[in-house]
């Protein structure tokens, strides 16, 4: 583990205090903040939050708003108020933000008219609602709070998982959590005060809303961006001269399909991955078309925030390993007899350190279940994540994702990752994406089922997938069915929403 410098913790919003004063923090669609600016706007929100009724230590404060100033203000300035933040994604409908207030228990809500709008009697539980535009109208009119000296292990935000296997739940974070995630990720990919960060993914997740915090870590710049299509993505890289750019496989697939104008991505510095595993194509496609930037790869869960990295310099001769533990963090391999796993033996993935979560919120069971002491042989010790995830460790060290124990689909006796399906699949060069499922079969157990959307000027020919298939893997392995989509539905987190493929499937049998 290389541990970065200055690894001492503060309060997470002394991040808006690490950059250089006159320095650039936050780019918005009609302002431009400095650090210094972003400070006191971090002080006069956490001013207006200590002023409501019900803004007790500890209360919850919602937020349910797209990427303007009050959602990249809202994780600094509620733990400035003595709050608890519980960013709620934008994309979520009503049932599901409902479901999240009354969960969490907010006293305070912030979201825009439409989405208050959309509210049913008994949707806010106990929280009191107020519009975003109303709240930065005032924030003139307060005083900053100034920067506060919350213990590290206090309590800072709780975020909700996408819920693809139930409702949504939230995992608890601390002060120390964030602020040390935030100086591990800017530490590993090298980030600098010139750095200008294009913040494209939910801020209502892990990975999302590090955007902000590594990049204020290091006192760069962030440029938060809501987009509709992947060339409103290409614009702002050549607009805002972008250096770093973070995504999850879905979104790498559309920006290598759209057109860059020429020196459109040259800005770019480093591009990074998680939300799935990169395949040897897409790879090669990044490589191509940002041939100057870093290309980097990293696996993380929301219970202990980013696992693993692999570095830059390995992606063309490792270009589907997560890599190795990033700073903080210890990563293990616990086979399934509970012992350190060896070199190429399967076994599940177990994160200990102090990124580690303090579990889910008011869920005793399920933290018991996820959240359990680290291993005898862990050097960390504490409590751990089990992740559930499968992994193997080659002889460099470097960690290979296997997939989940759980979704692991079980076939002819047979079990076969999904995402060794979906490599398969997408190596043949006739599926631009592709998700594998296992459906209930009588005779299998279950029965491999691919959804696809055909590579751009191709026609759907499931015959000659599952031929070119059948070249690369065993027959136990291919598709009893194969459906064609012209999109793939994706989750909240822009990931590809497996739930919904699932429901949609077995309801139509």
């Amino acid at each position: 583990m290389t541990v970065p410098p200055d690894p001492s913790v503060h309060p997470l919003d002394h991040l808006a205090l690490r950059g250089k004063a006159d320095a650039p923090a936050l780019v918005l669609k009609d302002q431009v903040l400095s650090f210094d600016g972003l400070n006191q706007r971090v002080g006069q929100l956490a001013a207006w939050l200590a002023a409501q009724p019900g803004a007790a230590p500890g209360a919850r404060v919602a937020s349910w708003v797209g990427k303007g100033l009050l959602a990249c203000l809202m994780p600094l300035a509620a733990v400035r108020a003595g709050l608890v933040h519980v960013p709620i994604n934008p994309l979520l409908r009503r049932a599901q933000a409902a479901h999240i207030l009354a969960d969490s228990g907010a006293k305070l809500l912030l979201a825009n008219a439409g989405r208050l709008e959309t509210l049913e009697p008994g949707d806010l539980a106990r929280a009191l609602a107020h519009d975003e535009a109303g709240v930065a109208a005032l924030l003139d009119v307060f005083d900053p709070l100034p920067p506060s000296s919350a213990e590290p292990e206090s309590l800072a935000a709780i975020l909700y998982t996408s819920g693809s296997t139930g409702k949504p739940k939230g995992v608890m974070l601390s002060q120390a959590n964030l602020w040390l995630g935030a100086i591990s990720v800017a530490h590993y990919l090298a980030l600098e005060p010139d750095d200008r960060v294009l913040a494209v993914l939910p801020l209502a997740f892990d990975y999302g809303q590090n955007q902000l915090l590594s990049a204020w870590a290091a006192g760069a710049c962030v440029v938060p961006l809501d987009y509709l299509m992947a060339r409103d993505v290409v614009r702002a890289v050549a607009r805002h001269q972008i250096t770093t750019l973070a995504a999850v496989p879905p979104l790498w697939i559309q920006l290598v399909q759209a057109p860059w104008a020429d020196g459109a991505g040259d800005s770019l510095r480093r591009l990074t991955n998680s939300g799935g595993a990169l395949t040897l194509d897409l790879v090669g496609k990044l490589r191509g078309l940002f041939p100057g930037a870093a290309l980097c790869h990293v696996y993380g869960l929301t219970e202990a925030f980013r696992s693993t990295f692999l570095d830059p310099a390995l992606i063309d001769t490792h270009p589907t390993s997560i890599g190795k533990a990033i700073p903080f963090a210890e990563v293990l391999v616990v086979n399934d007899a509970g012992g350190e796993a060896a070199s190429d033996e399967e076994g599940e993935l177990v994160h200990a350190g102090p990124l580690v979560a303090q579990g889910y919120w008011q869920d005793a069971a399920r933290t018991a279940e996820r959240f359990r002491p680290a291993p005898p042989f862990s050097a960390m010790g504490g409590m751990a994540v089990w992740s559930g995830d499968r992994v193997w460790r080659d002889g460099l060290g470097l960690l290979h994702f296997v997939g989940r124990r759980d979704a692991m689909i079980k076939t002819s006796g047979n079990r076969v990752s999904p995402q060794e399906v979906e490599e398969a699949a997408l190596a043949t060069g006739l599926v631009a994406e592709v998700v594998a499922l296992g459906l209930p079969d009588d005779a299998l157990g279950q029965a491999i089922h691919l959804v696809c959307r055909a590579v751009p000027g191709a026609m759907p020919d499931s015959a000659a997938l599952r031929a070119a298939m059948a070249r690369d893997v065993p027959a136990f392995m291919l598709p009893q069915a194969v459906h064609w989509r012209d999109a793939l539905p994706l989750s909240p987190n822009g990931k590809h929403d497996r739930a919904a493929l699932y429901h949609a499937l077995t309801s139509a049998r």
